[in-house]
């Protein structure tokens, strides 16, 4: 017969407190927003992404509302289009495309005062890696994956993450990333 230790549900494992208020969107989110306007060329947001090291850009029109997001894998599958193969437009897709041909409309989005735990199941359940934060019509932050799992390693405590990456971790906070 199997023997179980009662669950103690303020305790998590490691021997930390669970938080006892509800986190909010607010206390994890991004901030500044890094952002590319609609008109933009998928190169101009290609360049962005690699100087600022974020794999999503939410889009945004001339009077600063969200009307997009373009990730990463937007840009990497323009660039390996089938029909550019071998091709010397394939190494200048991305210079003439503007970025409101190759982002995603109809972007889910959440507030700022949203639950942490509902918006890491709908990220969960829409399979996406961020949700602009959005706040009379402004998006004024980013909650991404890696926002979700600083926030896991705070409720696990640093004793239950090892110690290579607390030190990774350790220097994207020191970044401000």
């Amino acid at each position: 017969m199997m023997r179980h230790d009662p669950i103690d549900p303020g305790r998590a494992p490691g021997g930390g407190r669970w938080p006892q208020r509800s986190l909010r969107v607010r206390d994890r989110m991004t901030r500044p927003v890094i952002a590319i306007r609609q008109d933009a060329t998928a190169e101009a947001a290609w360049k962005l992404m690699k100087t600022k090291g974020v794999r999503h850009l939410p889009v945004l029109d001339a009077r600063d509302r969200l009307v997009g997001m373009v990730t990463d894998r937007d840009l990497r599958q323009l660039i390996l289009d089938p029909r550019l193969a071998g091709t010397s437009k394939a190494a200048a897709t991305l210079t003439g495309v503007p970025v409101e041909r190759v982002m995603t409309v109809g972007v889910i989005s959440v507030g700022p005062e949203a639950d942490l735990h509902e918006a890491a199941c709908l990220m969960h359940e829409k399979k996406i890696g961020a949700l602009p934060v959005v706040e009379d019509g402004r998006v004024i932050g980013m909650l991404t994956e890696w926002d979700l799992l600083g926030a896991l390693v705070e409720m696990l405590g640093e004793e239950a993450i090892p110690r290579s990456l607390r030190w990774t971790m350790a220097l994207r906070r020191a970044a401000g990333q």
